[in-house]
């Protein structure tokens, strides 16, 4: 079933898994998709390495392994540093490897320099893909706009020419508040961006990772977040068991409204994904089960 016909037919719950470090192998993550799999997934996206990483050789071995397991998969694919020789040779190997659905991202530029590539943004790797394939592609948004955009206005423009240039589906960046992600979808809706929009979770398991994380994406960390995590910070299992509770809180919320779907970045910890679906696996609404009631 491709991504659109999910999307059409039930609020998406999805999780996002990344390539163990350099030399680790691949079976710590074949483990976490072992546990991620009885969740019953709609799809597992797959990153390209940590921030600033360069190319990931395990990123597409671990979306194919999850392809294996009958779950469909999405591969990260950054453009930052690719010449287009480069991007048409891995979208030949996805071909081999059965894998139809790219994530399609500029990137983020590394600290200490990078190759220039073919291709300045996200749309313009959009633009080439569509033009090479018949790929479903989806793309990344920003609830709180993207660091690097100078406002609002110019950030939504930006996400409009993705879409129009041919992303099917929107994954948001991490947030905290979601108020950002109602606003942000009021803004898509007079832009006329018409694509389904999941809602980016992170669930907290400790304060320096999320500092770090926020930081970095520029993400606002609300009062009563940051009073969760000085509380808790030094007793590691009430920091997972309140940053969890606090995820659960978002997700519930999100899907009363009507949020087409839950993306929740695991950080390769089951534990926390299944403690999750636990907890809301009942309240999303299965869209054809609607309409026969209709």
């Amino acid at each position: 079933m491709s991504l659109r016909e999910i999307f059409n037919r039930k609020q998406v719950f999805s999780y996002e898994v990344f390539p163990p470090r350099k030399n680790a192998g691949i079976d710590s993550v074949c483990e976490t998709i072992k546990e991620l799999k009885k969740l019953n997934p709609d799809f597992i996206s797959v990153t390209y390495g940590a921030i600033g990483a360069r190319n990931n050789t395990d990123t597409f071995k671990i979306a194919s392994l999850i392809k294996s397991y009958g779950i469909e998969s999405i591969t990260h694919l950054p453009c930052l540093e690719l010449k287009k020789e480069e991007v048409l040779l891995k979208l030949e190997e996805l071909r081999k490897l059965g894998i139809n659905n790219i994530l399609a991202l500029r990137g983020d530029k590394p600290e200490d320099g990078y190759r220039k590539g073919d291709f300045k943004y996200a749309s313009d790797l959009i633009t080439f893909i569509k033009e090479h394939g018949d790929f479903n592609i989806i793309a990344a948004c920003y609830p709180e706009k993207h660091s690097d955009s100078k406002n609002i206005v110019e950030d939504v423009k930006s996400l409009k020419i993705k879409v129009d240039a041919g992303a099917n589906q929107l994954i948001t960046q991490l947030f905290l508040d979601n108020d950002y992600f109602y606003a942000f979808k009021e803004r898509c809706e007079l832009a006329d961006i018409n694509v389904p929009i999941e809602a980016g979770i992170m669930p907290v398991v400790n304060k320096r990772q999320i500092e770090k994380m926020t930081s970095f994406c520029k993400v606002e960390t609300p009062k009563k977040f940051l009073k969760m995590m000085n509380r808790y910070e030094h007793n590691k299992i009430a920091m997972r068991d309140a940053g969890i509770a606090y995820a659960i809180d978002q997700i519930v919320d999100l899907i009363t409204q009507g949020v087409d779907g839950i993306h929740l970045y695991t950080m390769n910890n089951p534990y926390v994904a299944k403690r999750i679906h636990e907890a809301i696996n009942n309240l999303l609404l299965d869209k054809t089960e609607f309409l026969k009631e209709a």
